[in-house]
């Protein structure tokens, strides 16, 4: 009898060379799992399930963690206003503690002896998925095809070719990954320093030209409305904003940074909807929070960034973070109007009853009707005491 192991499963090229790999070179059973946080529809989850089969498993799972994937991570990226290197919304990175964890339970129900991910030696998925294994399913030994092998990708499709596997391999130089919150890309030109993606890497294309104009709502932080229809599952919302931004091509970039190994890496993505919210969420804390609830959000968001992208979830203080930023979503309401056209949006105005820029204690620049000319000037001069005595003093010592 077989031991069992399984693979967290993308259809991709690594774990597709993985199935074989671990089926005819270990002589495993394969059971194949895919963790679905929200980037697939049911014909392209079916592809994936057809693929698997193809290529010889024993099983294919689809593990469904939209739902969890929305309240525990994506959540607390909007009420953190989380952009790495105030670039990447995490797009993929924040997926792959969630994947982890499914198929790790998974693993356990099953009783498999191995448990596989098709990561290389060189990115940070490997830490990711090792640290959840690790951590939660320490019995079941962990087997990485790839970065053990050290292979290339192009050494990847040879191997699979010899053994009549069929597929668009051109599609394959690039890798890949979607989900709700957005697609990464990555590949040949993510591999230098210098040459953007082409166009027709990146999954959506430009569809749309001209300018429109749409609304979005938050209640308490989260987003329940787009151009006036209000969603009840907020991943449905998400969804319906990224096909509108999508179809002008909006929420690209290229993401550089230093990997959890200590290298830097290089990563084109595609995440419009994903974007949009964080800047849109952001624009509306500017008006109803105050100086030092924005000042100590932006610091616990980074950290709460820079954890989740190095895989450090299960750590308890991402909890005490997260207890953190949720309180201060509760005046974060009301609605956002952003502009759209080909490439690029920008945010035009907020409307909110919590609006803190009110004209009943002074126009900025304008009127003030809350103090008087005097009593500002009584305030200027304590502000000032610090920095007078300070210049006072050193233009004594001057030499």
């Amino acid at each position: 009898m077989k031991d069992i192991v399984v693979l967290a499963f993308s259809g991709g090229l690594d774990t597709s060379f993985c199935v074989k790999y671990l089926s005819e070179e270990r002589g495993l059973e394969v059971h194949s799992a895919i963790a679905n946080t929200g980037g697939f529809t049911m014909d392209e989850l079916n592809d994936i399930e057809q693929r698997a089969k193809s290529l010889g498993v024993e099983s294919h799972k689809v593990l469904d963690v939209e739902a969890e994937y929305y309240e525990k991570y994506i959540r607390y990226m909007v009420f953190g206003n989380v952009l790495k290197n105030s670039t990447y919304p995490l797009s993929v990175s924040s997926e792959r503690t969630i994947q982890a964890l499914a198929v790790a339970r998974y693993a356990k129900e099953t009783g498999a002896k191995y448990i596989a991910h098709g990561s290389t030696g060189a990115g940070n998925d490997q830490v990711r998925f090792d640290l959840i294994f690790t951590s939660i399913i320490p019995e079941i030994e962990i087997i990485t095809p790839i970065r053990e092998l050290r292979l290339s990708r192009d050494e990847e499709i040879e191997y699979l070719k010899k053994r009549g596997v069929e597929a668009d391999w051109k599609k394959l130089e690039y890798s890949i990954n979607k989900g709700l919150w957005g697609t990464s890309i990555g590949g040949k030109e993510t591999l230098t320093s210098n040459l953007p993606l082409p166009e027709e890497a990146f999954p959506n294309q430009l569809k749309k030209h001209g300018e429109e104009t749409l609304a979005v709502a938050f209640v308490c932080g989260e987003l329940k409305a787009v151009n006036g229809k209000t969603y009840q599952n907020v991943p449905d919302a998400i969804r319906a904003l990224e096909t509108m931004a999508a179809a002008y091509a909006i929420g690209r970039d290229m993401h550089i940074g230093d990997t959890i190994i200590g290298i830097k890496g290089r990563v084109g993505f595609e995440a419009a909807a994903s974007v949009i919210i964080i800047k849109a969420h952001h624009a509306l804390e500017k008006h109803v929070l105050t100086k030092w609830q924005q000042y100590w959000k932006e610091q616990l968001g980074n950290w709460y960034g820079m954890l989740l992208h190095e895989g450090q979830y299960l750590d308890p203080v991402m909890r005490n973070i997260e207890k953190f930023l949720e309180d201060t979503q509760q005046h974060v309401s009301g609605e956002v109007t952003i502009q759209l056209r080909p490439y690029h949006f920008n945010i035009q105005g907020i409307q909110s009853d919590y609006d803190l820029m009110n004209a009943g204690f002074g126009t900025y620049g304008e009127m003030n009707t809350g103090w008087t000319g005097d009593e500002v000037k009584g305030f200027t001069k304590i502000l000032g005491n610090q920095l007078k005595i300070y210049q006072a003093v050193q233009d004594k010592n001057a030499v």
